[in-house]
């Protein structure tokens, strides 16, 4: 299994700081990993009381049954994870809210190159961490995947995040949540706060909202933050390539389509 080593924070302090209104249904905040699952995580820590986070780990299918009690509606709480579509899961969410974290797929390949070859993740690609194959060549290992040692894009996109489209799991993405989070000021910013607050379950929109998202969305208080990966030895694009483009709509063809991004 990979190990992630990830610094701490002192968000359950901050949360202190501001009156908190008790969950009244489960939420859970699910996502393809490397879709920004730490800034939704920690935006929403600040609205919800501490004692009713979920905090044992990001909820996965191989710990369902154990985190199931997460999900108890006669104890409501915030929880957190990247949790494949199956029967199973399905049931024990039936009476939870679901918030499902997406991202443009040709981001996405780059994202996760940059945290494979971190300091901060140790994984089945650890001996490419010295350069041993071009940046163009593990990007695409990214978007096929190597036989046993990491899943292809395709499984991972359909199985996190396409199979739970069309429930009532609510889409948020990324790109939408970053632009918000930069442009707090701004109106648009206020409503799509209050549709994503509204979706959580959360009764009340408090006033002192902007300075909530600020706190939870800080970069020093997430480990995962592209700024705050260490030990790169690779120098990565801004963009996909052209070619890589080409290979993720080969891949998986209509995946961009189907969840909005074109």
């Amino acid at each position: 299994m990979p190990i992630i080593k990830l610094k701490g924070d002192n968000l359950h302090l901050r949360n202190g700081e501001f009156y908190q209104t008790i969950l009244k249904q489960p939420l859970f905040l699910n996502s393809i990993p490397k879709c920004g699952s730490h800034l939704m995580r920690n935006i929403m820590r600040m609205f919800v009381p501490v004692e009713q986070h979920y905090r044992n780990q990001f909820i996965q299918l191989p710990t369902l049954q154990r985190d199931s009690v997460a999900w108890d509606k006669m104890r409501p709480t915030l929880s957190w994870g990247h949790l494949l579509f199956t029967d199973e899961s399905a049931m024990l969410l039936k009476d939870t809210r679901k918030i499902l974290l997406v991202r443009d797929p040709y981001d996405w390949v780059l994202a996760r190159a940059r945290f494979f070859m971190s300091a901060e993740f140790e994984g089945s690609l650890d001996h490419l961490k010295d350069g041993q194959v071009s940046v163009e060549e593990l990007l695409n290992i990214m978007i096929f995947g190597t036989p046993v040692k990491t899943p292809p894009m395709s499984d991972i996109y359909i199985h996190n995040g396409v199979s739970w489209l069309g429930t009532n799991a609510y889409v948020v993405k990324f790109e939408d949540l970053l632009y918000h989070v930069k442009n707090l000021d701004k109106l648009e910013a206020e409503v799509f706060f209050r549709n994503l607050f509204d979706k959580c379950g959360l009764d009340i929109f408090p006033d002192d909202w902007r300075e909530r998202v600020r706190i939870g969305s800080d970069k020093e208080q997430s480990g995962t933050a592209r700024e705050n990966l260490t030990g790169h030895k690779m120098e990565f694009p801004k963009q996909l390539p052209e070619a890589q483009k080409r290979l993720v709509d080969f891949a998986v063809p209509g995946l961009r389509k189907v969840l909005g991004y074109e």
